[in-house]
């Protein structure tokens, strides 16, 4: 089996999803440990391996992902590898998580740092998996906001300098919505092939308009969460965030395609949309990063 066939079941362009929000916490720390920042990189991409491989598989040997389904072909749908073998793999990648985390909470708080981490991954083998998925309850959306959003960054921020600034909650919600916004996106395009199957997501819930609403509101909320967050700063410093954190508003320019196609786009025409949002998600964390690291140095 190739090396293209494992690749194309890590889903990369997905990747940017947890690995900013750990450049936004690192930043928002105002200080780095080298070895903790790549444990806590390595943890991210396998949680998010290890999601990506798990639902090829769960959907994979649901039905879930047939022919008719419009985004990239499943590897364990199209048979480009066997069931057992993808299943493995997403465990492989969850043991490295586990691993990584393991080290990162012996060298900070055990306690909180184990529980944080074995509640994230019964998050990430219960999206898809277990007898009742919660991405098929309409619960998908919120996770991916705790756990790709406020977990990550808060997360990365407390194993630098074991303690959450301010600075890494504003990012984390923010960073957490444009995650939505992903996923969002991902699940509009796919609602007639979910709907089809019995997996009830969130935007088969709401149907295909106010789903638009809602991909539409998390992307303007993220950017709304700085600007408050920006205006707390200036009476109480310590409850906000720096004004450098504008920066991140730079990110509305590869934004505004997705924003508009989005109100009419369906099928195919939803693939440019899913990948914008993820180039304004990773624009936005890179100049928030940005901004947090320049109110450290200047």
């Amino acid at each position: 089996m190739s090396a293209r066939v494992w690749w194309q079941g890590a889903r990369p362009r997905t990747l940017g999803a947890s690995t900013v929000p750990v450049l936004v916490g690192t930043a928002a720390a105002g200080q780095v440990v080298w070895w903790r920042f790549a444990f806590a990189l390595l943890v991210a991409l396998g949680l998010q391996i290890g999601v990506n491989l798990a639902n090829d598989y769960f959907d994979g040997v649901r039905g879930v992902d047939t022919s008719q389904r419009l985004g990239p072909p499943r590897i364990t749908a199209t048979g480009a590898a066997t069931p057992a073998a993808v299943l493995v793999a997403a465990l492989v990648s969850f043991g490295v998580a586990a691993v990584c985390g393991l080290a990162l909470a012996l060298a900070t708080s055990p306690v909180l740092i184990l529980v944080v981490g074995a509640l994230a991954l019964l998050a990430a083998l219960g999206y898809s998996g277990g007898p009742r998925p919660y991405a098929g309850l309409g619960l998908g959306e919120l996770m991916v906001f705790l756990f790709f959003g406020l977990m990550a960054t808060c997360g990365t921020a407390y194993v630098m300098v074991e303690t959450v600034p301010a600075a890494a909650w504003w990012g984390g919600a923010a960073m957490g919505l444009l995650a939505v916004a992903i996923l969002v996106a991902n699940n509009l395009r796919d609602i007639p092939t979910d709907a089809a199957s019995g997996k009830r997501t969130l935007p088969v819930r709401l149907g295909e308009g106010r789903t638009r609403l809602l991909y539409r509101a998390c992307v303007a909320g993220a950017f709304v969460v700085i600007a408050a967050g920006v205006l707390a700063f200036i009476p109480w410093p310590a409850a906000g965030i720096t004004q450098w954190s504008l920066l991140a508003l730079l990110a509305w320019l590869p934004a505004i395609k997705p924003m508009e196609v989005v109100g009419h786009a369906a099928g195919r025409e939803l693939i440019p949309v899913l990948v914008g949002t993820a180039a304004t998600h990773a624009a936005f964390g890179l100049m928030l990063s940005l901004g947090l690291i320049l109110s450290h140095t200047t």
